[in-house]
């Protein structure tokens, strides 16, 4: 009740005054049933403006902090957070990613929508980077189609580290479904993973028009950090594109 409340006095007539975003391929989101919605992620506004512009109800995977912040300021986010029915997910470890998948796999079975960020967190930079496998184990174990979508100008609006967006010029872009029935039964074979997450990563990275750089975004960031390079923001790629999956047969 909550979610729909807040979405509709709240979010919907702010967000669209304020950034009036253009979206394309509306039609490509399902009136029912479940479906992931895979996006590109290069600001904290990506979770607001992304829902705005979707007339179901959107639940999010997203980090713990979110739930577990001191003060004021902490306890009131946490509260709207669970009010929305968004999901807390740790990230410390590989155990804690398959408790975030176990969660995502609840939802789709519910015939919801579930949004997620196959990048793991926000782009530093603007580029995109690997994906992590946990959306193709998702969409493989529950049979939902992934629908690519990608924010184009969010990034410049508010980056990392900005309080306050900035009023620039919105794209919220969804791609056509991509369905992996194909690959059936097969959520347990680690290069079918790799090369559904690819495939879904190849689609966002058409849509967005970003920079691809072949390593996970936590790392890219943790070498920023460090002083250390992982390419440059000439236009060019950086590092092989992920490519189009390809049928594979059944492992024996």
């Amino acid at each position: 009740m909550f979610y729909y409340l807040f979405k509709s006095i709240v979010m919907v007539p702010l967000l669209r005054c304020l950034f009036r975003p253009r979206v394309e391929g509306r039609e490509n989101l399902p009136a029912s049933g479940a479906a992931i919605i895979a996006g590109n992620h290069l600001s904290f506004c990506d979770s607001f403006l992304m829902p705005a512009t979707v007339k179901r109800r959107i639940t999010f995977l997203c980090k713990q902090e979110y739930f577990t912040g001191r003060g004021v300021k902490g306890r009131l986010t946490a509260a709207f957070f669970r009010a929305c029915g968004q999901i807390p997910v740790d990230r410390s470890g590989r155990s804690a990613g398959q408790a975030a998948v176990e969660e995502g796999v609840r939802v789709l079975r519910g015939g919801e929508l579930l949004g997620i960020y196959p990048e793991g967190t926000r782009s530093h930079d603007g580029r995109m980077y690997k994906g992590k496998t946990g959306v193709a184990e998702m969409a493989l174990r529950t049979g939902a189609p992934v629908i690519p979508c990608a924010m184009i100008g969010t990034f410049e609006a508010q980056p990392a580290g900005r309080r306050l967006p900035r009023v620039v010029p919105i794209v919220i872009r969804f791609g056509e479904p991509l369905d992996f029935s194909r690959y059936a039964g097969m959520a347990d074979q680690r290069l079918v993973l790799r090369a559904v997450t690819d495939e879904i990563m190849y689609a966002l990275l058409k849509l967005s028009e970003q920079e691809y750089v072949d390593t996970y975004a936590a790392e890219a960031k943790a070498r920023a950090a460090s002083g250390t390079a992982t390419g440059s923001r000439s236009g060019t790629v950086a590092g092989d594109a992920p490519r189009p999956a390809v049928p594979l047969g059944r492992a024996s």
